[in-house]
């Protein structure tokens, strides 16, 4: 998982957490059991943008943006991001 996905779980986790103790903690649960789903099967999730695939949480409004390094069938996850968030422009 690349830094910059780790700050926006964190992020998502911490705001979750000001709108309702606990939240972000399901959240981030939510988000570990979406990468475990990834790493059982890679292949399952569309492409979206280039080689990057997206993941869709099951109960929070986000999408893991990831990718598979062929050479050594790594999943690499960029991104963390509400579904109305332009992954291009994710600093805006």
């Amino acid at each position: 998982m690349l830094p910059a996905a780790r700050r926006d779980i964190q992020e998502a986790a911490k705001w979750y957490n000001t709108q309702l103790d606990g939240l972000g903690k399901r959240f981030a649960q939510n988000v570990r059991n979406k990468v475990a789903a990834i790493r059982q099967n890679p292949f399952a999730f569309a492409i979206r943008y280039q080689d990057t695939r997206v993941a869709v949480l099951d109960v929070f409004p986000f999408l893991i943006h990831y990718f598979i390094e062929e050479t050594d069938k790594r999943i690499v996850i960029s991104a963390v991001l509400h579904t109305s968030r332009n992954p291009v422009n994710r600093y805006e």
